[in-house]
Formats: structure tokens, C-alpha cells, sequence
């Protein structure tokens, strides 16, 4: 199990600046991407180039772990340039090694190339082989550098980059946010179903791209729009042109569901929803159609605190702080040789037992995955003197795996699979179990045009027989 808690992987997260003013743009990068860490944590990398200087030269950083341990202040001084990207990773495919950490940086006859990708390609193992009978040789194990290539391929055919990418993007199903650097220009790119965010800002003489419009907040940039599913956007000092050639219709997208209920920050807004809100109603939701008489409503920090306050509000049922959460502790924390999972959830989370004792607890997460934690908070509630645990989901039971970059494993690690509520509250020893019904999904994304397949088996894109990670079973 490679999270700490049972919890899905947060995917990953893209960032790129282009200042026209000529100002060094590193810095703002590194606060782009620590604005973004909540979506990849294995690994981080920084590369810019000054549009006034040699043409293709390019200066890189990339290391495994948090932002806030690698970048240091010497560093990001020294990576001068106007232009540039950035990427923080969480490992759905590919291994969790270095030589995997983006963004990935080509050299080719025609320049050079600088790309970061949040996503996961369906058709991954046909697009590389197509590429290693031609003679192409491979630095990583990840998609993403086949995207790369694709693109400097399709740029030896193509009068300019913006025409090499929407051929390459022509080549690839699945999930995929692109930001893509070339000499002079600043590209976008984001696949026709919209499961993966991206959107644009400006900051005085300098435009942005970034996953989550959180990230432009932090650096005091202007939110100007989403970029929509199927188009390619391309940033130059002449302006945005924006190529919507690779749209489909709205009614065959498919946004994932799960970036409002956990992946995205609750202060992101993505197209046109606001995370926040969308997690309120999902509480709402769970109080409506679900209603439990209780004392306390208590959110299992820090995705479960917003449905739980829209459980309170709607239920009336007081709101209140059940945990504390150690923000020290990320990923890498060292674990004890011995009941490693128990130690992990003990260690990020503590029942504060004066909030809880004696009373009939309405506790609130975002999903349950494999069932391996959720057992242990509600033993740590009763522990602390809770009197019942109830125990409600804002998503539906997770029943399939997820091809598009989220890390839903096989169906066969999957509590819910082949389970009823019931199966599952006996394990987890719950005094009752709620999940959040599926026809609300929709509704807490605003009605538009979503992709549940992890909760109903059913795709905006036909899911392969293998990916990246190998054959799976169904």
C-alpha cells in the first residue's frame, strides 16, 4: 500500500509562466508548485529559459520529494529565464524513481522541448511501441515521455509547434493537462473529455497557466478562464490563440467527479464550480437523503470538513473538531518494521477525546477505498468515548478501477466490491454506514457532464486491456 492512509493518490499538478517584462520566473514557479503540492508529493521539478538568450537553452531542476525540501534559495537564483514550467508528480504509472520526475526536457533537431503532464494515457503501450520499432529510446517508464516525443516527432512535419501539438494530442486517449515550453511560446493543452483541470491567469505583463486556480491566487495572479476540454491554447508575446479543433461534444465529456470531492483544494474553483461549495452540498446531500439523530458532526480532516459542515448545516446537528491532524507528517515519514498502516494513521491522526465523549458522533470522510484505516479511526472514536460512529461517505462505493490517472486500484482491493453497506459496516464496526447516492454526483458538480466510472463501471473512453502499469483483471 503505498499511501500512508487509505486514501486515492492526488495525481499531479502543472504550472507555466511566460513574462513578457523579462523577469526571471523561477521563484514564482516554486510558489506555484508549493501552492499545487497537495497534488503529487513523490517528486517536483522546475525548468525555464530566457526567450532573449541562446535559443533552447534550457536550466532544470528535479529531485524526489516536497518542493519545500528541494528548491532551495540558491538554487531557484541561479535557474535564470522568462519563461518556464513546473510539475509536482504522484506516481499512478511508472515508478516512483527520478529519472521519472518531470518536466522532461528534449533536445531535437528543431529545438528543444520542455513538457509537464497530469494524466494518464489509455493507449500508452501502443503509442510506445510504435515509437521503439522506429528507433526511439527511452529515459523513463512513464507516458508522459511518449507525449514528449509525439510532439518533437510530429514537429519535424508540422510548420509550427502549435500545429506538432494538436497532432500529437490527435494521437492520445485517456486523461492528459499539458503545459508545454518551447523556445519562444507557452502551450496548453487539455484532452477532449476534461478529466484533468487547467486553467489560465495573468499577473501584470505575465500569463499563467496551472491546474488549480488555487495556484494563481498564491502568486497574485488574475484568474481569466478554464481551458476547455479539447483545446489547446498557445501564449506569445502576440497574445492567446486558442485551437478547439479536437472537441468533442459536450455530452460525450467526462470531468472527473473525484476533483471535487477530494483531489482538488476547496479554494479552487474548476469550470466554474467552486470545489468548496461543490463539498457543502455533497454534506447537504448526505443529511437529506441519509439523516442520522446524533450530537456532533465531525469531518475526517482534511477532505471530510467541508461535507461534514454541509451535513451540519443541513441537519442542524453541531459542527465540531473530532481530530487533529499533524500537518508534519508527509508521505516519507519513516515507518516502524511492525504494524507500519496502524502506526500511520495513529501518527497523523489523534481523537480529541473532551470534543467526543459521550457522544453520538456523525463522523464524515470523502471515500472509502480499500478499507484498511477506516476500522481504526472508528476504534480510536469509540476509544475516546464516543457512544455511537456514524459514519457517512460524500462519494458513492467505490466498485471499479480508474484508467485516467487516479489511483482506484483492481476491483479485487476494493472493500466495496462483491460487499453490501451492511458487509462493510460490520468490518469497519460502525453503528450505521451512508454513502453518498449516485444521482447526486452531477448535481454537486453543477450539472455538468462528469465521468463516475470508478463508481459505475461505465467511461467516457473505453478502458484498455493493459496501460502502463501491465494487464489488469477487469
Amino acid at each position: 500500500m503505498p499511501q500512508d492512509m487509505d486514501k486515492l493518490g492526488e495525481e499531479c499538478g502543472v504550472f507555466g509562466i511566460y513574462d513578457f517584462d523579462h523577469a526571471d520566473v523561477a521563484s514564482t514557479i516554486y510558489y506555484g508548485l508549493y501552492a499545487l503540492q497537495h497534488r503529487g508529493q513523490e517528486s517536483c521539478g522546475i525548468a525555464v529559459s530566457d526567450t532573449d538568450g541562446p535559443k533552447g537553452a534550457v536550466s532544470s531542476i528535479k529531485e524526489m520529494g516536497l518542493v519545500s525540501e528541494n528548491f532551495k534559495a540558491e538554487e531557484l537564483e541561479s535557474l535564470h529565464g522568462n519563461i518556464g514550467v513546473g510539475h509536482v508528480r504522484y506516481s499512478t504509472a511508472g515508478g516512483s524513481v527520478r529519472e521519472n520526475a518531470q518536466p522532461l526536457v528534449l533536445n531535437y533537431v528543431k529545438g528543444t522541448l520542455a513538457m509537464a503532464h497530469n494524466g494518464n494515457l489509455v493507449n500508452f503501450p501502443e503509442l510506445r511501441r510504435e515509437l521503439e520499432y522506429t528507433g526511439a529510446i527511452f529515459q523513463t517508464t512513464i507516458d508522459s515521455e511518449v507525449i514528449a516525443y509525439h510532439i518533437a516527432r510530429e514537429r519535424l512535419l508540422s510548420a509550427t509547434v502549435e500545429e506538432a501539438l494538436r497532432r500529437a494530442c490527435a494521437k492520445l486517449r485517456g486523461a492528459f493537462s499539458l503545459v508545454v515550453m518551447s523556445p519562444r511560446k507557452l502551450m496548453g493543452a487539455r484532452d477532449p473529455w476534461g478529466f484533468r483541470p487547467l486553467c489560465i491567469g495573468k499577473r501584470g505583463n505575465a500569463y499563467v497557466l496551472a491546474s488549480e486556480s488555487c495556484a494563481l491566487d498564491t502568486i497574485g495572479a488574475e484568474f481569466v478562464r478554464d481551458v476547455e476540454p479539447g483545446e489547446i491554447v498557445s501564449i506569445s508575446p502576440d497574445g492567446i490563440t486558442s485551437d478547439k479543433s479536437l472537441m468533442i461534444e459536450k455530452e460525450r465529456r467526462g470531468r472527473c467527479v473525484f476533483e471535487y470531492i477530494y483531489f482538488a483544494r476547496p479554494d479552487s474553483v474548476i469550470d466554474g464550480i467552486s470545489v468548496y461549495d461543490a463539498r457543502i452540498k455533497a454534506g447537504r446531500f448526505l443529511a437529506k437523503d441519509s439523516f442520522v439523530d446524533a450530537d456532533l458532526v465531525i469531518g475526517v480532516p482534511e477532505s471530510g470538513n467541508c461535507a461534514a459542515m454541509g451535513y451540519s448545516l443541513e441537519s442542524g446537528i453541531p459542527y465540531g473538531i473530532g481530530f487533529y491532524k499533524n500537518s508534519y507528517v508527509g508521505r516519507t515519514f519513516i515507518k516502524p518494521k511492525q504494524k507500519s498502516r496502524e502506526n500511520a494513521v495513529e501518527i497523523k491522526l489523534n481523537p480529541i477525546k473532551e470534543a467526543v465523549e459521550g457522544k453520538r458522533v456523525i463522523m464524515v470522510d470523502d471515500s472509502i477505498v480499500r478499507g484498511t484505516t477506516s476500522d481504526q479511526i472508528v476504534t480510536m472514536l469509540r476509544e475516546a468515548g464516543a457512544k455511537e460512529v456514524h459514519m457517512m461517505v460524500s462519494s458513492p462505493p467505490f466498485l471499479c478501477p480508474c484508467f485516467f490517472g487516479t489511483d482506484v486500484p483492481a476491483s479485487s482491493q476494493l472493500i466495496a466490491n462483491g460487499r453490501s453497506v451492511e458487509e462493510i459496516r460490520e468490518i469497519i464496526g460502525a453503528d450505521s454506514l451512508n454513502y453518498l447516492r449516485i444521482e447526486r454526483l452531477k448535481e454537486i458538480a453543477g450539472g455538468t457532464d462528469i465521468c463516475d466510472g470508478c463508481f459505475t463501471g461505465r467511461y467516457p473512453v473505453k478502458p484498455p486491456v493493459e496501460d502502463i502499469r501491465g494487464s489488469f483483471e477487469p
